[in-house]
């Protein structure tokens, strides 16, 4: 595999972008492929049976795009079929639980945890054990806060109707005793700001963060990392109609998406 070979990026829709932004903020020179299920969104409330056959979908799309490294960008699937998407393809996979748990171990003081995403991520206990294999004297919360991805979708993520739901998601949190949270869903950086305003003078872990941090370490490890000091390419492939995504995928990336395809997985 070349280095020059592009990074595979995939999703269940447009929360990913938020790993897509960090990854081409850190290393501004790869090419980078982005897929968004955006057919068969939300995956947080399927089945771990369907979850696991539209990830192998979306793994064999852009493997066959000849992808250096695949980065699984959902937590969903990252939750719940990680490990059998590694033993599928011959390049490296990232996840965005393991990094993102790695963080919250070394930033808590008190070894209360907080991690908050979708219900099947939060179902499937991922960030439990991934917190628990680092260091199993830490304290984990877990809670599921299905309504702040349509809000980021819909564009509320400030003012009164965000902060209220937020308020009536994270209450159950305020009294464990937390100082550190995970934001264990990739549409929920974008709701940071009101986060930090609900729960005070706490510690908040982006994974869209820390899985950029991961794989440039891996791309380094390869080693896998482009030379060249021009700016990369971007192409984004999406399963439904492009409209939303271009619409809602520029608020979260703060710039225009030009190079779309629509395509059949």
């Amino acid at each position: 595999m070349s280095d020059n070979n592009p990074i595979g990026i995939f999703d269940s829709g447009i929360g990913g972008l938020t790993v897509f932004k960090e990854v081409s903020r850190m290393m501004p020179n790869e090419d980078i492929l982005y897929l968004g299920d955006t057919a068969r969104v939300p995956y947080g409330t399927r089945s771990a049976e369907t979850v696991a056959r539209y990830s192998f979908e979306c793994t064999d799309f852009l493997m066959s795009r000849h992808v250096k490294v695949l980065v699984v960008a959902c937590n969903t699937v990252s939750a719940i079929s990680l490990s059998e998407i590694r033993d599928r393809v011959p390049v490296p996979v990232i996840g965005v639980i393991e990094p993102g748990a790695r963080a919250a171990v070394t930033a808590t003081k008190n070894k209360r945890i907080g991690v908050i995403g979708t219900e099947a991520t939060i179902r499937s206990h991922a960030y439990f054990r991934a917190i628990k294999a680092i260091d199993e004297t830490v304290e984990v919360s877990g809670l599921a806060c299905p309504l702040f991805v349509p809000l980021v979708e819909e564009g509320w993520t400030e003012g009164d109707i965000a902060r209220l739901v937020a308020e009536k998601y994270l209450a159950q949190l305020k009294n464990r005793d937390i100082d550190t949270i995970v934001l264990g869903c990739t549409h929920y950086p974008l709701l940071k700001e009101v986060i930090e305003e609900v729960m005070d003078c706490i510690t908040i872990i982006d994974s869209a963060v820390e899985t950029g941090k991961a794989l440039k370490s891996v791309l380094a490890e390869g080693p896998l990392l482009k030379h060249s000091r021009e700016s990369g390419t971007h192409k984004f492939f999406v399963t439904d109609s492009a409209e939303k995504f271009i619409s809602v995928g520029e608020r979260f990336l703060g710039r225009e998406i030009r190079d779309i395809e629509r395509v059949r997985l």
